[in-house]
């Protein structure tokens, strides 16, 4: 890859990164988005594109910890799997509802199991 297309690269994962970040925080306070896949994916982003980005996120006092928990441990705290597998099924019974499409639904419910036992399949701390 040239170095215009590296530098292009290095900008387009620096704004997802942000984006994420954007999300992430977002996330905190709406249940329906969630934090920890947003701030893995900016710190992937920022890991390949803007290293002081990358370790400002990680030793951010609050964000820095939903990161390092999941990527030292790969866990989840309890109370963090009981509001997303709620949530979740809260958000795709109230679709489940509203759409009329059979495999829709039984699509919409397939999601919402295999989501709910990867959660699941994390150790809680």
């Amino acid at each position: 890859m040239s170095k215009q297309g590296n530098k292009v690269k290095k900008y387009l994962l620096t704004t997802v990164g942000l984006l994420s970040v954007g999300l992430g925080v977002v996330g905190m306070f709406l249940p329906i988005l969630p934090t920890t896949p947003f701030l893995l994916l900016a710190a992937y982003c920022f890991v390949r594109s803007n290293r002081r980005l990358y370790d400002k996120l990680l030793s951010h006092k609050v964000l820095g910890a939903y990161i390092s928990d999941f990527m030292l441990h790969k866990t989840i705290p309890k109370k963090v799997k009981a509001v997303s597998i709620a949530t979740l099924w809260v958000t795709i019974g109230v679709s489940v509802l509203l759409v009329k499409l059979l495999w829709v639904k039984i699509l919409l419910i397939g999601v919402a199991v295999g989501v709910s036992v990867h959660i699941l399949s994390f150790k809680s701390r």
